[in-house]
């Protein structure tokens, strides 16, 4: 068998996904590290910025608040999320993430498990702000 070595990705190499709303990167992913269960990334929102109302259909989603204070509304409840606190979005769940504080929110965020397809991982369910920019590339389809 061969041996296995640990993959990493540093964030600057990743670039900033807009269409959705604020920088997303997907850092660890089916594309980037081979990964079977999941994948992680990083957000960031500068004030006043946010990510458009979505739903994963396949995924729970763990967003965890590095700085920053995050506004979650998820199936119309709104949690704010400080720093070193972290929240959890059930299958299924509309969710919207905000900043509505004066400083950068900086968090990471995992999906799993993965959908069928990544086609079929994410639906919008709000008009993205960037909807001419590319889309998040998860898995071996574009």
């Amino acid at each position: 068998m061969a041996e296995k070595h640990p993959s990493t990705v540093a964030r600057a190499e990743v670039p900033a996904n807009r269409r959705r709303g604020g920088d997303i990167r997907v850092l660890l992913s089916p594309r980037t590290v081979g990964a079977t269960a999941g994948f992680m990334g990083s957000l960031t929102l500068a004030p006043g910025e946010y990510v458009s109302e979505h739903y994963h259909p396949y995924s729970e989603e763990y967003l965890y608040v590095v700085s920053g204070v995050l506004t979650m509304t998820i199936d119309r409840h709104t949690v704010e999320v400080g720093p070193d606190h972290a929240v959890l979005v059930p299958i299924g769940a509309r969710h919207r993430a905000e900043n509505r504080a004066g400083e950068i929110v900086r968090a990471v965020f995992h999906l799993g498990p993965l959908a069928p397809r990544p086609d079929l991982g994410h639906v919008d369910t709000e008009e993205p702000p960037h909807r001419a920019e590319s889309h998040i590339v998860v898995g071996d389809h574009a």
